[in-house]
């Protein structure tokens, strides 16, 4: 376990380097002259060439390159383009409110996907099954965006009973009053491709050779799915779940934009709009690092959920 973990980590660092090339080529040769963006419209030549060299724009690009290697090692970002704000500890502020929404949402949608999916396969073939399928197709077609204009108008303006936007200092209110809302949104947009995905992963197992062995010796249908079903589908289930969780700490572009939250992905789209590159590339990278993490962590959770996993 120790070798493959060091080996993996060690293979960690040429699939950053690439990410750090790529994102330094694309900022530096097919995105706009910084300077210029800063500059504005009304900036002078001679304006633009000290906002360059301010930057260290004027410098050739490998030390470009080296100035950028060391901000990632450093963790330090200088400051935003837009708001002269450290990007660390933008960072670091915005994090808690996309963690208070995100992860309750993460947590809720898989708490209730795995059983209502366990429940479709159970009784597949049934009425039940082809409602449920029908249900969950109609609900994937619609736009979350009908989902937020929906949801805002019925359960905020016409009955009352959450706030549509706002935000506190108070991760307990925050828990009470903002976020039930998107909670209530975005698992009920969440649930129906997630139960068609773990109804498949059932449906899969359903048809192995051992299910048919383990009834053969006379075990019901329901110790069939919880005792061996549920256990070998964890693995493509926690695959699923760990490609979402990068997604935590990113946050939801349209739900911290439609709901006024003040987290990373709002704060993210703003830096897109206003061309804020210090916090766009912190992002990428942070978000490439995190996303190599959780794939370690997923393929170390194999092991775990099944012993016979064999870690190469």
């Amino acid at each position: 376990m120790l070798a493959y973990l060091i080996r993996r980590l060690w293979q960690m660092v040429p699939t950053l380097l690439g990410v750090v090339l790529l994102v330094f080529a694309l900022f530096k040769f097919f995105g706009s002259d910084p300077a210029v963006i800063l500059g504005g419209q009304n900036a002078t030549q001679a304006q633009i060439a000290a906002i360059r060299q301010e930057l260290g724009l004027d410098q050739p690009w490998w030390i470009q390159l080296w100035i950028f290697v060391k901000q990632i090692a450093t963790f330090d970002w200088g400051k935003s383009w837009a708001t002269n704000e450290p990007v660390a500890h933008l960072f670091a502020s915005r994090l808690p409110a996309t963690l208070t929404v995100m992860v309750p949402i993460l947590i809720l949608d898989s708490l209730l996907a795995i059983p209502v999916a366990l429940g479709v396969a159970y009784v597949r073939g049934s009425l039940t099954d082809r409602v449920i399928m029908v249900v969950t197709t109609v609900a994937l077609s619609i736009s979350f965006l009908v989902y937020v204009i929906v949801g805002q108008y019925v359960f905020g303006f016409q009955l009352g009973w959450f706030p549509v936007q706002g935000w506190s200092d108070s991760t307990w209110t925050n828990l009470v009053q903002y976020v039930p809302l998107p909670l209530l949104l975005v698992v009920a947009v969440g649930l129906a491709p997630q139960t068609r995905l773990y109804r498949t992963f059932f449906l899969d197992e359903l048809g192995q050779d051992y299910v048919r062995t383990a009834r053969a010796k006379g075990l019901g249908e329901g110790a069939v799915l919880f005792k061996h079903v549920l256990r070998n589908a964890m693995i493509p289930i926690l695959t699923n779940v760990g490609l979402a969780l990068p997604g935590i700490f990113v946050g939801s572009f349209l739900i911290e934009v439609f709901f006024s939250i003040p987290g990373l992905g709002r704060e993210v789209l703003l830096a897109v709009n206003r061309s804020d590159y210090p916090v766009i590339q912190a992002a990428t990278v942070y978000l490439a690092v995190l996303t190599m993490l959780i794939n370690l962590a997923t393929d170390l959770l194999y092991k775990l959920v099944d012993p016979r996993v064999v870690l190469k």
